[in-house]
Order: structure tokens, then C-alpha cells, then sequence
């Protein structure tokens, strides 16, 4: 979007955006912020890993805050509200991308999507991607136990084995574990793939190759937490301010104030 509008503010035509529901709903924002000089076509602008935003409010947002100058014209949703998910909202689902087949994967994939980057399978390439997690090199019931102990609202982790048919690892044999969703209202996505995160480079620092992560995650300084060993706990908090300081950014772009 912010490509068109680019564009389309070179070649003075409006751009129109028929509005949509964000699936996993419009409150919850988490994790930490994309870079300014790390931005690029996978990160567009400096918003959270999980924005809580319509298509309509983030471009509302990036053509204003980077001055882009687009004649931008969104035309709001009747009957959306800022808590709804997904199955609330009476609309068929549609895969917005081959691999996001459900609202569950949907939910889960702000945290376990940041992980795809590195030598870890997400799924790809089975019929649950971003339910599940792992690698040739990982003992499932070893992280299952550990990342139970961790006691993360919302989720429960089961040891698998698997073997994708495409994408990462495609026809090998994998050690992971099943993300399983308990209560979604409490589950922290991003928390979620910061937990594994921490957990693959306590248990696996020799397998697991952490320095791909910084590709989606893009922030520098919550990469270098995760290599030092940090807590998810303070990893959290090191975001925080920051986090805080977005929900006031993007206040004046909200459509839907409910």
C-alpha cells in the first residue's frame, strides 16, 4: 500500500482503499517497532509487530506520518468494531495468503511468523502452517516441557513429529511441538515467538541460527536481547515505552473508535 500510494501520488491519481476487518481485531497492538533504517518492502513503517490497525488506518498513518502526499480515499466498513475477531463479524473467510488458512494461524502468526526466517520449519508445507514449529535438530518433547513450565497465557505446547512437503526441511523428518491455542483474548502472540525465540537459543545455541531472526524482526537492539540470553520478561519490557508511545501515534487515525 504504501508503494501505491507512493506512486500514486507521483502520477496526482487518488488512491482508494475499500476497508476490512483486521482479522485478530483492532486492539491489541505487541511487540517491538521496525527500525527507521531497517524498513523495507516486508516492513513498511515503523509500527509494532502487531498494530491492531485496518488497511485503511495504516495507510491513513504512513501517508501522513512519511509525508507521502497521497490523495487517499478509505472507505470505511459499516459494522465493525475494534474488538471483533474474525468469526464475529459474520464474513466468509478468504486465505489472504496460501499458507493463512484459518483465523487461528491468523493469530498465531505475528509470533510464530517472525521465526520463518531462520533455519526453523513453521508449518510450510503441512496442512496447520504456523501451528507448529521444528527442525531435524530439535527434541519436541524437551521444548513442549520446557515452554509449558514457561506457563504463557493462552497457549499450550504439544511434541510432535512431522514432515513437511515443501518449504523448509521439505520431506525430513522433524522434532517440534503443536501450538495449541487455549484463550485467545489472553494469548500474546509476539510474546509467544519471543518465548520460543529465547527458548531455541538457550536450548539449541549451536543448532538454531539466531542472527536470521533480525530479518522480520527488524530491531536491532531486541535481537541483540535474544542473543545475549535476556528474559522474555525483560525483552518485553524493553519495548514497552515504545509500544505505549504507538497506541498515542496512531490514536488519530483510528476510523472506529469502538
Amino acid at each position: 500500500l504504501k508503494n501505491v500510494m507512493e506512486e500514486a501520488a507521483k502520477a496526482k491519481i487518488p488512491v482508494y482503499v475499500l476497508d476490512r476487518p483486521n482479522p485478530i481485531n483492532g486492539v491489541s497492538v505487541e511487540g517491538s517497532l521496525a527500525e527507521e533504517d531497517k524498513l523495507a518492502f516486508i516492513a513498511a513503517h515503523t509500527v509494532p509487530v502487531r498494530y491492531g490497525l485496518t488497511i485503511g488506518e495504516l495507510g491513513q498513518m504512513m501517508n501522513t506520518e512519511r509525508k507521502i502526499g497521497a490523495d487517499l480515499r478509505v472507505v470505511k466498513m459499516e459494522g465493525w468494531s475494534r474488538a471483533m475477531w474474525f468469526d464475529e463479524t459474520g464474513q466468509t473467510w478468504i486465505n489472504p495468503s496460501p499458507n493463512m488458512r484459518s483465523l487461528t494461524q491468523a493469530t498465531l502468526y505475528p509470533g510464530i511468523g517472525l521465526l520463518e526466517t531462520t533455519n526453523l520449519s513453521v508449518g510450510r508445507g503441512t496442512d496447520t502452517p504456523f501451528e507448529v514449529i521444528g527442525a531435524p535438530w530439535l527434541d519436541g518433547q524437551k521444548l513442549a516441557k520446557y515452554l509449558n513450565e514457561r506457563n504463557l497465557k493462552g497457549v499450550r505446547f504439544v511434541p510432535i513429529r512431522y514432515k513437511p512437503n515443501a518449504s523448509v526441511f521439505k520431506d525430513e523428518q522433524l522434532g517440534g511441538v503443536n501450538i495449541i491455542v487455549t484463550d485467545r483474548d489472553r494469548l500474546e502472540s509476539v510474546r509467544t515467538g519471543i518465548e520460543i525465540a529465547a527458548a531455541l537459543r538457550k536450548l539449541y545455541p549451536n543448532d538454531w541460527q539466531v542472527d536470521r531472526f533480525a530479518r522480520l524482526l527488524v530491531n536491532a537492539k531486541i535481537l541483540d536481547m535474544v542473543k545475549r540470553g535476556e528474559t522474555p520478561e525483560g525483552i518485553q519490557r524493553a519495548w514497552q515505552k515504545e509500544r505505549d508511545d504507538f497506541e498515542s501515534r496512531r490514536a488519530p487515525y483510528l476510523l472506529y473508535k469502538q
